[in-house]
């Protein structure tokens, strides 16, 4: 059996068997899966520590179908964390509910009975996106707060944002891993006519290439195998609102005059339906690929492009604007003092200056992870610099070595890897971003080497 990939799951739904059965099957994806059978129960949990995802029962009175009692608490959910992953669960003849669901919050949606290859891949991706807005303060923006940094680089962005926000131009942003793409993309929405619904997101980098027409297309009831209901897809479901479109540059070629004819149509067909639906959407599309990557058509359509950067917006890393870092690092070490309940430390002007001058490969996110890392482990009243997991020669995490085992001058290979990766997780307290940052490789990757290993 694979190892978990996430921590903390909460299920909610008044049907003690969905409820079983739903712990059984996500115990393939979170090391805990916790359940609560009264939606009122739900504050007080999320409130008592962080989840990677939540799946919220839409209707729990004896014979509603329109979710209001599921919406009412979904409203809550997203109050108490703003960035959290609800994924909605409905009945198989509720796609309205689906809808409305996603325009007014929820991550995305499961049909009862569900499939559970679906509700896995569902479920797995909600969690990724929501463990990406926690790394780069995307939930933060849900409440209203702008960007940090005050940075000539950051100002040019915040321009852009206001300059562009207002219109329905396609805004394509472009940036690093880390940077925070996702975020420009809410205060694009924030700041729009829009912003009276919930953006819809969509990872291009997470759906495969079998599920790529009716994730985002949708499809009706019988019209493949498993097609138990109609289920609309994420351009239905964003009509009136913001579509955004993480990893656009992860696309397939050959799936990239589908996405390009429907935005050019401004309509859908769903799988297995005979007449198209109209959409409204306005699309924000992020990538990590350099323009000179985008520009190739091997690799990306010309056509496609054009449609999608109508306007430019480029996010610097961090290094390239450490003017900001100070004040993100302040930021970040008074939030998580305050949600571990640890005490205001100093941070001297020597240990400053060492992280000031740091590149940061892992820009915003690595930052704030180091941030996180510091207030945990941190003793005294002062943060020293070895309290922060920095790379490329710092003295706190630098990547972990592993002695050749002792097999008669024979290397083992596989043996190694693993005796490197168990030393990287155990020095940084099994945080699998911070083990994945020593090591250098990815989130994904280590998860990948992880389970090889049985990790």
């Amino acid at each position: 059996m694979d190892s978990p990939r996430f921590d903390r799951c909460l299920v909610i739904d008044d049907d003690e068997d969905i409820l079983l059965s739903a712990k059984l099957l996500l115990g393939r994806l979170f090391r805990r899966v916790e359940t609560a059978a009264r939606p009122d129960e739900t504050p007080a949990m999320i409130a008592g520590g962080a989840y990677d995802a939540v799946l919220l029962d839409a209707n729990y009175a004896r014979g509603a179908t329109d979710g209001g009692e599921g919406f009412r608490w979904l409203g809550a959910i997203l109050r108490a964390d703003p960035g959290i992953a609800v994924v909605m669960i409905t009945a198989h003849t509720s796609v309205a509910v689906a809808v409305a669901a996603m325009k007014q919050g929820a991550t995305d949606f499961v049909s009862k009975p569900w499939n559970n290859d679906r509700l896995l891949a569902t479920v797995a991706n909600a969690a990724a996106l929501g463990r990406s807005r926690r790394d780069t303060g995307a939930g933060a923006a849900a409440t209203g707060s702008t960007l940090l940094g005050e940075s000539p680089a950051m100002a040019r962005v915040r321009s852009l944002i206001e300059k562009a926000a207002p219109t329905d131009a396609n805004v394509m942003i472009l940036g690093e891993n880390g940077t925070g793409k996702e975020l420009v993309a809410r205060e694009l929405h924030r700041l729009s006519r829009r912003a009276g619904t919930a953006m819809v997101t969509v990872d291009l980098g997470a759906v495969s290439e079998t599920l790529f027409d009716s994730e985002l297309f949708g499809h009706v009831k019988g019209a493949f195998t498993d097609a138990r209901a109609d289920r609309p897809g994420r351009l239905a479901a964003a009509n009136g609102s913001t579509l955004f479109l993480d990893e656009v540059g992860n696309l397939p070629l050959h799936l990239q005059p589908k996405l390009l004819t429907a935005l050019e149509q401004r309509r859908v067909t769903p799988v297995g339906a005979n007449a198209p639906v109209d959409i409204d959407v306005r699309v924000v599309s992020a990538t990590n690929l350099p323009l000179s990557e985008l520009g190739d058509e091997a690799r990306f359509r010309q056509d496609l492009l054009f449609r999608l950067n109508t306007v430019e917006i480029e996010l610097p890393p961090l290094r390239e604007r450490r003017d900001d870092i100070a004040p993100l690092l302040a930021r970040f070490l008074d939030d998580y003092a305050a949600r571990y309940a640890k005490p205001t430390r100093t941070l001297p002007a020597e240990v400053l200056a060492a992280l000031v001058a740091h590149d940061w490969p892992g820009n915003v996110r690595a930052l704030r992870h180091a941030a996180e890392r510091a207030v945990i482990l941190a003793e005294g009243d002062a943060y020293r610099l070895v309290d922060f997991p920095l790379t490329r020669g710092a003295p706190a995490i630098a990547a972990p070595t592993a002695s050749p085992p002792e097999s008669g001058g024979e290397l083992n290979l596989d043996r190694v890897e693993r005796q490197v990766i168990e030393e990287a997780l155990r020095k940084n307290g099994f945080n699998i971003s911070l083990a994945a940052t020593a090591l250098g490789l990815s989130r994904g990757a280590l998860y990948r080497r992880m389970e090889k290993h049985g990790l």
